[in-house]
C-alpha cells in the first residue's frame, strides 16, 4: 500500500504537542490553588498505581487551599505520603478523611524558576513539532521520489506543512506567555 499525505493528520499530531504542553503547564504552580496541581500525582492504592482522582475529589475551597476528600478511610496515609514525596513542597494537613493544602506564597526566586521550568515545557514542545513537520516533508520527499506527486504539488504541500509549523509554534509561544505572566504576578 502507498503511503499518503495528509495535512489534517499533520495538524492533529501538531496540536497533541499544544495538547501535552497545556497539560504540563497545568501542574506549575502559580501561587495559586489548582486542581491541575495534585491531578498527575500518582497513589500506591490497592497495590496499583492510582491517580489522585481515582481515589479523592479534589477541590478549590479558597484561593489558596485545596480540599482533598478521599473516598475510603484506609486510603488517607497513601495519598498524604504521594503529596509529601512530590516536588510540589506542600505539606498536608489531614483532618479524618480530608486533606488540605495551603499554597503558600512564592517568593520571586522560586517565580523564576517556574518561568524557567515552563520555557522547557514549550522548548519540548517545540522540538515535538518540527519532528512532526519532519515527518511530513520526509513522507512527501519520498511520493515525489516515487513518482506518486509531483514536483510542484510536493513543494505546495511543503509550504503549507511549514505553514502549520509556524501557526503551531505561535501558539505555543502564545501559551507560555500567558503562563508567564500568571507565573509572575505578585
Amino acid at each position: 500500500m502507498a503511503a499518503t499525505f495528509d495535512l489534517n493528520d499533520i495538524k492533529r499530531r501538531m496540536q497533541g504537542a499544544i495538547n501535552s504542553l497545556k497539560h504540563d503547564l497545568g501542574g506549575l504552580r502559580t501561587g495559586r490553588a489548582s486542581a491541575s496541581l495534585v491531578e498527575p500525582l500518582t497513589v500506591d492504592a490497592y497495590g496499583a498505581a492510582m491517580s489522585m482522582n481515582q481515589v479523592a475529589t479534589v477541590s478549590v475551597p479558597e484561593p489558596r487551599l485545596l480540599s482533598i476528600q478521599v473516598w475510603d478511610r484506609g486510603m488517607v496515609a497513601a495519598v498524604e505520603k504521594a503529596i509529601r514525596e512530590s516536588d510540589l513542597g506542600l505539606n498536608p494537613q489531614t483532618e479524618g478523611q480530608v486533606i488540605r493544602l495551603r499554597i503558600p506564597e512564592m517568593n520571586e526566586q522560586r517565580r523564576k524558576e517556574m518561568v524557567k521550568v515552563a520555557h522547557k515545557y514549550a522548548e519540548e514542545a517545540r522540538v515535538a513539532v518540527r519532528h512532526v513537520r519532519r515527518d511530513g516533508l520526509d513522507l512527501l520527499k519520498k511520493l515525489e521520489k516515487d513518482g506518486n506527486i509531483s514536483q510542484d504539488d510536493e513543494k505546495r504541500q511543503a509550504d503549507q506543512v511549514q505553514k502549520a509549523t509556524d501557526q503551531t509554534i505561535a501558539e505555543v509561544d502564545q501559551i507560555v506567555a500567558a503562563k508567564e505572566k500568571e507565573i509572575m504576578q505578585v
